[in-house]
């Protein structure tokens, strides 16, 4: 049996909200819509892609944006959706968080 050292409190919370934040379909549609795109994104954008009321989409913006995986900018009565670097790092660090052996080793 492989020994796993515990996670620290916060990066056991960040990783925590990341997972809940994804765990809903339309909020993983919504991160690829945003990561997709070459610059920030107008929430009016994504309103015109989901079939959700408008606060509906702002709950899952502002559920993504705490987990840090999104950040908003404002530009007039507009806001503008960017993936989050910080956030997309520690998706790509999950499985060694997770514990989860290098691709390759043995």
């Amino acid at each position: 049996m492989r020994s796993v050292r515990p996670l620290s409190a916060g990066r056991l919370d960040d990783l925590s909200a990341v997972f809940r934040a994804l765990s809903d379909p339309n909020r993983l549609e919504m991160l690829r819509l945003i990561c997709a795109q070459r610059g920030p994104i107008c929430v009016c954008d994504v309103n015109e892609r989901f079939d959700l009321s408008q606060p509906t989409i702002s709950h899952h913006l502002r559920v993504l944006r705490e987990a840090g995986l999104v950040r908003a900018s404002r530009a007039g009565i507009w806001s503008f959706y960017a993936p989050e670097p910080a956030g997309l790092a520690l998706l790509e660090r999950a499985p060694e968080l997770l514990g989860t052996p290098a691709a390759g080793a043995a």
